[in-house]
């Protein structure tokens, strides 16, 4: 298995079964990711630098007007998709094996947290995951320690509030707070 195969297979939301080769690839990934991001929060670095080190991470070269304030974590890495001038603050968690696209303008806050996977509600088959995709359109903004659930769009424009948590797709140009997060304003 490599990250292409893994890629198309989360991107169809095929069941990741824990005790399968999948697993095996899926710890190799994480691994892979931690060296990097290890290298990210290590020390001072310019825009320049983390933006290599990015690069490294998601796979392909970044846009210049991309910024990040470390540090920062992925559990895999390779499937983090980041539009032009998007700035992501300290301490946020990505985990996205199941696919995050992030849109051109896009702000996310402090230790905001994006979740691609959901285990199985049994627990005899618990370890066993399901990805589903989160998808920021343009120019939204992520609140401080806002979470976002596996499967949600987000609309573009909208904010989702510090603190909410986002389990359902966001219409275009609102504001959502809570939890779960509802909307109370549109824009």
């Amino acid at each position: 298995m490599d990250y292409k195969e893994y890629n198309e297979m989360t991107a169809a939301g095929a069941p990741l079964d824990s005790n399968s080769e999948i697993q095996q690839f899926m710890n190799f990934a994480a691994d892979e990711a931690q060296k990097v991001t290890a290298k990210i929060n290590t020390g001072y670095h310019t825009q320049d630098e983390l933006r290599a080190l990015v690069s490294e991470l998601v796979g392909y070269e970044v846009d210049k007007s991309f910024r990040l304030f470390p540090p920062i974590y992925s559990d895999y890495g390779k499937n983090i998709k980041l539009g032009k001038n998007v700035f992501i603050n300290s301490g946020c968690c990505f985990q996205d094996q199941g696919g995050i696209e992030i849109g051109d303008g896009c702000l996310i806050g402090h230790q905001a947290v994006i979740a691609t996977l959901n285990h199985d509600l049994s627990p005899a088959t618990r370890a066993n995951m399901t990805p589903s995709k989160v998808t920021l359109g343009k120019n939204v903004w992520v609140g401080s320690h806002a979470t976002i659930l596996p499967g949600v769009t987000v609309g573009d424009g909208s904010i989702i509030a510090a603190g909410a948590v986002v389990n359902k797709d966001v219409p275009p140009a609102c504001v959502v707070a809570g939890v779960p997060a509802k909307v109370v304003k549109r824009l």
